[in-house]
């Protein structure tokens, strides 16, 4: 999996610019990020990935790259 192209989901399911974000980002303190683009991000990581973070594991993430490295290590 291509880390640019995971940060460039990122940046859809906020609708923001390609390269606005970076990996070391912390998404939560975005200004789009509400509980509609929770639920885009969610069903991104599902459609994209196949993968599914638990609330209790998704809440410790802090960074796009805590999201990416978790989709690694579930593969």
């Amino acid at each position: 999996m291509e880390r640019d192209k995971f940060i460039e989901n990122f940046e859809e399911v906020f609708e923001l610019e390609k390269g606005t974000m970076k990996a070391t980002d912390i998404f939560r303190n975005y200004d789009e990020w509400d509980s509609i683009t929770l639920l885009t991000l969610t069903a991104m990581l599902d459609d994209e990935y196949g993968v599914t973070i638990p609330r209790k594991d998704f809440d410790k993430i802090l960074t796009i790259q805590e999201v990416f490295d978790f989709i690694i290590q579930t593969k």
